[in-house]
């Protein structure tokens, strides 16, 4: 199903959970993300295998897992984590067949040799509607172009760490509109919170603002869609709209449950004869770059990456003969968040190996502060969402759970007698990953 040599944008938002409105949500409301999946095909069983910005992002332009190509957590700053130099990434692999190559966003990726691109476009911070705009003279140049859009919202803006509930807005741009662009803004007692956060003042107005923020990106999405018409690119351009990780909040990002793994992929193909279905396919970041190697004309090596072209399968709703799992492998955040998982993700089952458990599980910095997790501190909360807040610090060796009865993952069923055999054969499929990847943290297995 490849492609005549089609531009190519990968639209990567930062911390949009599987919130929106062609994810089934009321809020926030996305226009044009709806638009985007109603011409092209939703992923409705899509995940990131690392819930934390720059390792995640390492997985989106290598195909390899984190542990394999050692950007194993952050970049910047002292935590200083950066991929190993004979990584070959996708900029320098399109870059080498003949692709002109531009960045704009947020570029959480070191060394920058091992991910270099033609061209760095200026960003514009928090307005997504003025970075799609700077694009406009790269998506007017010749043909085939590879453009990375990486927003920086809905991020948490981790520099404010007070407690106060609404002030300042966290999730960007509080002194209201940008230019050319107006805020839309969310009533904080109108919105249905997500069930794994607590119905608290604090949850209610930072989830205003992480909507407001999404919407924000929406429309960042909408201008660079129609700078893509304006210049005629559109309809020789495959697209590529998802997020690094869930939301930032406790129970989401730098988790592997599912609020921090399970997000919006949506892909819009010049090819596709059949557009606005769901695809239940099982994937994961590992397969985006060879898909978009294969829509290049550019067939991927299936060894050379730990994932796979999801070309074949994009006009089916329920592809027979894909993958009965995938797994997931996070291990920092920042250098202080030591807390390694590994992870089985099937389709009834999920299945979690806490490398660590003995340790407290730790929080990213901004999460910690945020008032959120501090308001349910404050108030002695028992339970956090859905889950309670012991079982969310303290976490056993393995966790099993059946996401069809229980989807909030609460009903822990590893100690269960009657899941035993599942326990071990989730085990045994973990090694095998393990050692297909050249996962560092094998001999975990045996050493403690």
């Amino acid at each position: 199903m490849a492609m005549d040599r089609p531009n190519i944008v990968l639209m990567v938002a930062d911390d949009h959970g599987y919130d929106g409105g062609c994810f089934g949500t009321t809020a926030p409301l996305t226009p044009n993300l709806d638009g985007l999946a109603a011409a092209g095909v939703r992923f409705t069983r899509a995940f990131c295998t690392s819930a934390s910005c720059a390792a995640s992002r390492s997985v989106l332009l290598t195909g390899l897992h984190n542990h394999a190509n050692g950007a194993y957590g952050h970049t910047h700053g002292c935590h200083h984590f950066a991929c190993f130099d004979q990584v070959r990434s996708l900029p320098v692999l399109l870059r080498e067949a003949g692709y002109r190559t531009g960045r704009v966003g947020k570029f959480h990726h070191a060394p920058e040799r091992v991910f270099a691109f033609d061209t760095g476009i200026p960003g514009a911070g928090r307005d997504d509607v003025r970075m799609s705009e700077n694009c406009r003279d790269f998506l007017a140049g010749t043909e085939p172009f590879f453009l990375y859009w990486c927003s920086l919202n809905p991020h948490r803006d981790g520099r404010h760490l007070d407690t106060h509930p609404c002030r300042p807005n966290r999730f960007g741009n509080p002194d209201g509109d940008f230019p050319n662009d107006r805020e839309q803004t969310y009533d904080e007692e109108a919105l249905d919170l997500p069930a794994w956060l607590p119905d608290t003042p604090e949850a209610r107005a930072e989830w205003a603002q992480y909507c407001q923020s999404v919407s924000r990106l929406d429309r960042g999405v909408g201008r660079l869609l129609r700078i893509l018409r304006e210049t005629g690119a559109y309809e020789n351009t495959l697209l590529i709209y998802l997020s690094d990780n869930g939301a930032a909040f406790p129970g989401g990002k730098t988790t592997l449950y599912e609020p921090g793994m399970h997000l919006p992929l949506i892909v819009r193909s010049p090819t596709l004869q059949r557009v606005g279905h769901a695809c239940d396919a099982l994937t994961t970041w590992c397969d985006i770059t060879p898909t978009i190697l294969d829509a290049a004309g550019l067939t991927p090596d299936p060894d050379a990456f730990h994932g796979r072209s999801i070309l074949p399968v994009l006009e089916e709703e329920h592809p027979e003969a894909w993958r009965e799992e995938v797994f997931a492998a996070h291990t920092f955040h920042e250098i202080t968040n030591y807390y390694p998982m590994r992870v089985v993700r099937a389709d009834r089952y999920k299945f979690l190996w806490n490398i660590a458990h003995p340790l407290t599980y730790s929080s990213a910095s901004d999460l910690w502060a945020s008032p959120t997790w501090q308001g349910a501190r404050r108030d002695g909360r028992a339970t956090y969402g859905r889950r309670p807040v012991e079982a969310y610090l303290h976490r056993p060796r393995f966790e099993l759970y059946d996401l069809r009865q229980d989807p909030d993952e609460v009903v822990n069923l590893a100690d269960d007698p009657a899941y035993a055999a599942l326990v071990r054969e989730f085990c045994a499929k973990l090694k095998a990953f393990q050692q297909r990847t050249a996962d560092p943290w094998l001999h975990k297995w045996d050493y403690e």
